[in-house]
């Protein structure tokens, strides 16, 4: 019977554990007198091959649905034995990052959670993640913060049908609801990860979430352009 496959797995797996343990397929058997240093890096060491796991079977399938088609891409799926959706998911975000923007020091689920951003997005929160050493659930909750604070930036001007600003509410002021009124544009600004971040910090710096901060530095400009030509 042919065993270089599990050969080939059983060395990768031991290229991570080393010789203390004795890996099997069914399991792993410690030695008694195993030192519980030697017993913390072999976890540590472990955690790295289940995420390192993620991304070789994401390039895996990858490699095969460009090499040989989505047909054959398909069969190999199904003789792993492996769910279908979460190899697919894995796929979708290794597409995601090049091989030259995946950070060693995060896991995939690291990555897995900023991957529907835009690039530079997805190089800020990472590079962050990084440098403050977040947990995948750390990162999770910035992000969520963070989205959660340009909505209520949003929400904070309400918006007609039309399209116009309204005014805020005011019973006392009834009669200015309908003064000041203008229209409402959206605006998109490409940054670079390097942007994003200066401006962050920048924004961060003023206590305002970097969309109104953006938005603060617009309307001075405007300001002092205005004074200007009147001058």
């Amino acid at each position: 019977m042919d065993t270089g496959g599990e050969t080939a797995q059983h060395d990768v797996v031991l290229s991570f554990v080393g010789t203390q343990a004795k890996v099997q397929k069914s399991g792993m058997v410690f030695p008694q007198n195993l030192p519980e240093r030697s017993w913390e890096q072999i976890g540590a060491n472990l955690r790295e091959l289940v995420n390192s796991s993620a991304w070789w079977l994401a390039d895996w399938l990858i490699f095969g649905e460009a090499t040989y088609g989505w047909r054959r891409y398909k069969e190999a799926i199904e003789r792993t034995g492996l769910d279908y959706q979460t190899l697919r998911n894995y796929a979708w975000v290794a597409r995601r990052f090049e091989h030259d923007r995946r950070r060693d020091g995060l896991s995939f689920a690291h990555h897995a959670e900023v991957a529907r951003l835009s690039p530079p997005e997805q190089d800020y929160w990472l590079r962050k993640a990084e440098q403050q050493k977040w947990s995948r659930n750390e990162l999770r909750r910035a992000l969520r913060a963070s989205l959660a604070a340009q909505s209520s930036d949003a929400a904070a001007i309400p918006v007609d049908g039309d399209g116009e600003e309204r005014a805020a509410s005011d019973p006392a002021q009834p009669a200015a609801a309908g003064r000041g009124r203008r229209k409402v544009t959206t605006l998109t600004i490409e940054l670079s990860a390097d942007q994003l971040e200066h401006y962050s910090k920048a924004a961060a710096a003023h206590g305002l979430p970097v969309g109104e901060w953006v938005t603060q530095v617009l309307a001075t400009a405007d300001r002092h352009t205005a004074e200007s030509g009147t001058a």
